[in-house]
């Protein structure tokens, strides 16, 4: 994925569990943006569930490195399970819903029952997919943040303006004028900035943050 693009992951984490056959999967997903947090976030996991019989991981990380390709470093372990069956369905499973810079551990507590290897793949996809879908997605682009300092009275008007401009309204702070801060994505700013000095006759200070990665 190119630096900068804009590309989908989820906020926080997210559990689901699902059972197979009387065994129990259950699917953890985070939000991660180095490797130190994937592998963090799977020995937490691993603590959690010290006693399950597998706990199969993958994640997908943004440029760092040429490894894995246009989404940068991709791992995953079938943690003792039949090759295939485990980390490369649920790593398919992320890759398929578009996610980068997650990791997702899905835990096995055995239920008896041999599922053989068709039977974990499904399982393994589906508890990953139960966990993305348990999960808020968001799209985080390269965003820029206009800050401007209004009158009461050109209040309502300024959001409008940023409303039609397709910018987001992220506070205001209402002392002696109105302190607003508005989020839209990097390389649309600048008509709005000559709106908003219009607006207010060039009379109010208008800030424009440097490009940052949020959600948006």
């Amino acid at each position: 994925m190119v630096e900068g693009a804009s590309f989908r992951t989820v906020e926080g984490r997210a559990t689901a569990e699902i059972v197979e056959k009387k065994s129990h999967f259950i699917g953890q997903i985070a939000h991660v943006e180095t490797e130190e947090e994937a592998l963090a976030f799977l020995t937490e996991i691993r603590a959690q569930h010290r006693m399950a019989r597998h706990n199969v991981y993958a994640y997908v990380l943004r440029g760092q490195g040429a490894e894995g390709g246009a989404t940068g470093r991709v791992r995953y372990s079938d943690d003792g399970e039949p090759a295939k069956t485990a980390g490369m369905p649920t790593l398919e499973a992320i890759q398929h819903a578009g996610l980068a810079d997650v990791a997702v551990v899905v835990t096995r507590y055995f239920g008896g029952i041999l599922l053989g290897t068709g039977g974990l793949v499904r399982a393994y996809t589906a508890a990953t997919q139960a966990a993305i879908e348990a999960a808020r997605v968001v799209v985080v682009s390269q965003c820029v943040e206009v800050v401007a300092e209004v009158p009461y009275a050109l209040y309502e008007q300024t959001v409008r303006l940023a409303e039609a401009s397709g910018a987001r309204v992220m506070g205001a702070d209402f002392g002696a004028e109105v302190l607003v801060t508005l989020r839209l994505l990097d390389g649309t700013q600048d008509p709005l900035v000559a709106a908003l000095t219009e607006l207010t006759r060039g009379q109010s200070e208008l800030l424009v943050s440097a490009p940052f990665e949020a959600a948006f």
